[in-house]
């Protein structure tokens, strides 16, 4: 038996609520009940502006990477773990350093609001 969960636009928070060059956290559940802690990023100065990824560390095995210093390799935005600093793609969830990689969601902003589809 194949069980299908529909995404949908999830409200997080106030645009205003974003940190400029730095992350936040958030909680997310779908229809089966699952339940994924990610990580928004606001960069200003990038090309998307704003980012979602998830927030657990597969190297680290921890739920820090909102805490990670953001920056660019090569124009390509990375988010440096908290815990041993490998380098993250906020574009595409691959670290840079390892053979892992996060999760990456669409993110948009809508009548000030910060959504994720999820």
């Amino acid at each position: 038996m194949t069980t299908t969960t529909n995404k949908s636009w999830r409200t997080i928070c106030e645009a205003a609520d974003l940190v400029k060059d730095s992350g936040i956290s958030a909680l997310l559940a779908n229809e089966a009940g699952n339940e994924e802690q990610i990580a928004i990023f606001h960069i200003p100065h990038s090309e998307e502006k704003i980012y979602a990824v998830g927030n657990y560390d597969p190297i680290g095995k921890a739920n820090v990477l909102y805490r990670g210093i953001v920056g660019s390799i090569d124009d390509e935005p990375v988010v440096a773990s908290p815990l041993y600093k490998q380098h993250f793609s906020l574009k595409t969830g691959q670290c840079l350093q390892e053979d892992q990689s996060i999760s990456v969601y669409p993110i948009r902003i809508e009548n000030e609001q910060v959504q994720v589809l999820y």
